[in-house]
């Protein structure tokens, strides 16, 4: 037989072989098209899992709710297992009241979904609490009451963060509704008590480090927002150590015509020590906080520099006529890798409507020190006190100060170099066609450096809340265009994920 008439024939007998593995290439492609086709068919569904989660007034500051928050924590276990997950509601202890009273923590909601051991296992971290929500504070709408308006819909809790926790689960669901093998495993940890500081939930990570956690190869938190209407991936979030600061007088409260002029006033001494605090151009002015700071480095600055931030529209957005600083750049970096010093309220002041001339006997500030890297909250903790303490005894005032740190949540920072954050530019592009800010937060999110210290995995926050959602203002809400949009986000980024190879972590 002649040479080519052997190659020939190999040649055919190859045929076969390159057309099962062309089919096997089609069956294992992504069909990311389809997926974002069952999502815009079940947006309606979508929306109302969310009506019926926004209803539950899951307030964890709140211990009256207590319960609500317990039913909550059902109500999301049960959704994970009618989809077939594994899924345990982990208990994790008591909470200490004030009075002494104990009251039981809402129980950690775990999931599973694991499709192949030797697969990427990603863990899906959210929270189901929320803030505190009333009509009379000055909503537009009932807080509990999802309601649209203009596509938008709001509700407490529908950004921060039932809408992105449900968004997870719709794109396990859109991947189960369409025969779709998962691309990676899928686990997810939803609490209950993270807009109190994540009681309990620090021990528990401890001590599922090497059961529930072990095989996880990265972790994804979506509990935060955009900067503007371009699409964002978070890489850094800042602490906070929120202090209680209490300044008691007299046995009970009195009568200011009675007694006014004749005792030194606790909310006078009060008033006093907190305008100590900050300079009205917003500098700190506890020694040793500022020089904590790590410099702004150039590639930092470059990296504010081109992000997209219109200071006008921010501005019209909050409602004030001027801003703390007046370029791009500052004001960033005092968003998010600055400290700052907030002061948020008094507690026993008089501030109902109408008039009551009382002298309170004890009143206590609540304010809060958002800290970055290379701050620690024990420091921090000491330098308040130690602070305060030095200014209420240069008052030389009989009355008692008491200054408590009530949480003390560490900042996070990750490297935008990982190979996470490669994978979310991928999916972002891939669903918005646009390339994503790298942002940070000025906000806490206490769990991500638990995360980081205590499994040392790879971490990634991918948000899907608008910049203008009002997370724990009046008027919370989600549009449902990034709600379904997020949904599709998801589906994109696990496929991404599994195609990172692990030898590259």
């Amino acid at each position: 037989m002649a040479m080519g008439s052997v190659l020939a024939g190999n040649r055919m007998k190859l045929l076969p072989l390159s057309c099962v593995l062309q089919a096997l290439s089609i069956v294992h492609a992504f069909r990311y098209d389809h997926l974002v086709e069952h999502v815009n068919s079940h947006q309606d569904q979508y929306v109302q899992a969310l009506r019926e989660w926004v209803s539950v007034e899951s307030d964890s500051s709140d211990v009256s709710k207590r319960a609500e928050l317990h039913r909550m924590m059902e109500m999301t276990a049960d959704k994970l297992r009618a989809m077939g997950g594994n899924v345990t509601l982990v208990d994790i202890g008591e909470q200490q009241l004030p009075n002494g009273e104990m009251l039981a923590l809402p129980r950690v909601v775990t999931a599973q979904f694991m499709i192949d051991p030797l697969k990427t296992t990603v863990c899906v971290y959210g929270h189901v609490d929320v803030q505190p929500g009333k009509l009379e504070d000055g909503w537009a709408t009932e807080p509990y009451n999802l309601t649209e308006i203009n596509g938008n819909m709001y509700g407490r809790g529908t950004s921060d963060n039932k809408a992105p926790v449900l968004a997870w689960i719709h794109a396990v669901e859109a991947y189960q509704a369409l025969n779709i093998e998962l691309p990676v495993n899928v686990k997810f940890i939803i609490e209950g008590m993270e807009e109190t500081g994540s009681n309990g939930l620090d021990a528990m990570v401890v001590a599922q480090r090497d059961t529930f956690l072990l095989d996880v190869d990265y972790i994804i938190i979506s509990d935060c927002g955009w900067l503007s209407l371009r699409p964002a991936l978070t890489y850094g979030t800042r602490g906070n150590c929120y202090f209680s600061a209490e300044i008691e007088g007299a046995k009970q409260d009195l009568h200011s015509g009675v007694y006014g002029g004749t005792v030194i006033e606790p909310m006078t001494d009060l008033i006093g020590i907190l305008d100590t605090l900050i300079s009205p151009s917003g500098k700190i002015l506890i020694p040793g906080i500022r020089e904590a700071v790590d410099p702004l480095t150039d590639e930092e600055w470059k990296t504010y520099q081109d992000i997209e931030f219109d200071m006008e529209n921010y501005k019209n957005k909050l409602g004030v006529t001027e801003l703390m600083y007046n370029n791009k750049v500052d004001l960033l970096a005092h968003m998010w890798r600055y400290p700052t010093v907030s002061i948020h309220g008094i507690e026993g002041a008089f501030s109902a409507p109408g008039t009551k001339t009382v002298i309170p006997a004890k009143v206590a500030a609540k304010f809060s020190i958002r800290q970055v890297p290379s701050m620690d909250p024990e420091v921090v903790k000491k330098q308040v006190t130690e602070y305060l303490e030095a200014a209420f005894a240069r008052r030389k005032s009989p009355n008692k100060l008491k200054v408590t740190m009530m949480i003390g949540a560490k900042p996070w920072l990750a490297n935008t170099q990982h190979v996470l954050y490669e994978a979310g530019k991928k999916a972002v592009k891939r669903v918005f066609n646009v390339e994503p800010d790298m942002i940070r937060e000025g906000g806490t999110i206490p769990v991500a450096r638990t995360f980081q210290d205590v499994t040392g995995k790879g971490i990634i926050m991918m948000p899907i809340g608008g910049f203008d959602d009002g997370m724990h203002s009046q008027n919370e809400k989600i549009s449902r265009y990034n709600y379904l949009e997020g949904t599709k986000l998801f589906i994109a980024y696990l496929h991404e994920v599994s195609q990172i190879q692990k030898s590259r972590v």
